[in-house]
């Protein structure tokens, strides 16, 4: 288990022996997890990763890391779930979601709300941070990736 963090390792993939179904697999993984950690990096309460680990992941799509982080400050959660791919990246607290497939679920949940917002024509302010205009045709897109990932890649998780 990794300090802190309650989440039984020994189902995860370090990063240093990320093995994709191909060699093109592999590569896009190894690039998301760098992605993963530069996403994290740039957050300024982010110290530093100690551990990250690949949960699961199709290359160029979605992949889901547990990155075990030092953080400024004790309030950050030194545990987090990060979520990079064709989508939006961010972050899902790991406390709250004990599997990749949690993860992922709570993070198609958030990015949705944020859809319905834009939508909607609701601020997005207390929403889950998407790095993209909330624009209605950027809502549309973002619906169609989350609805490929609950319908898709949700059920070959479990």
């Amino acid at each position: 288990m990794t300090r802190n963090c309650g989440i039984d390792t020994e189902r995860l993939v370090s990063i240093d022996s990320i093995v994709g179904d191909s060699e093109k697999d592999t590569a896009l993984l190894k690039q998301m997890a760098v992605q993963a950690s530069d996403f994290l990096r740039s957050h300024q309460w982010c110290d530093d990763i100690e551990s990250q680990y690949l949960g699961y992941g199709v290359g160029g799509i979605v992949a889901v890391f547990l990155c075990l982080i030092s953080a400024q400050s004790d309030d950050i959660d030194s545990c987090l779930w990060v979520i990079v791919g064709d989508i939006p990246p961010a972050y899902i607290v790991a406390n709250e979601n004990p599997s990749p497939s949690a993860a992922l679920e709570s993070y198609i949940e958030e990015m949705m709300a944020w859809v319905v917002a834009v939508e909607e024509g609701h601020t997005t302010e207390e929403l889950i941070p998407v790095n993209a205009p909330a624009t209605a045709g950027y809502a549309k897109e973002l619906r169609g990736r989350l609805e490929f990932l609950r319908s898709k890649i949700l059920p070959s998780m479990m």
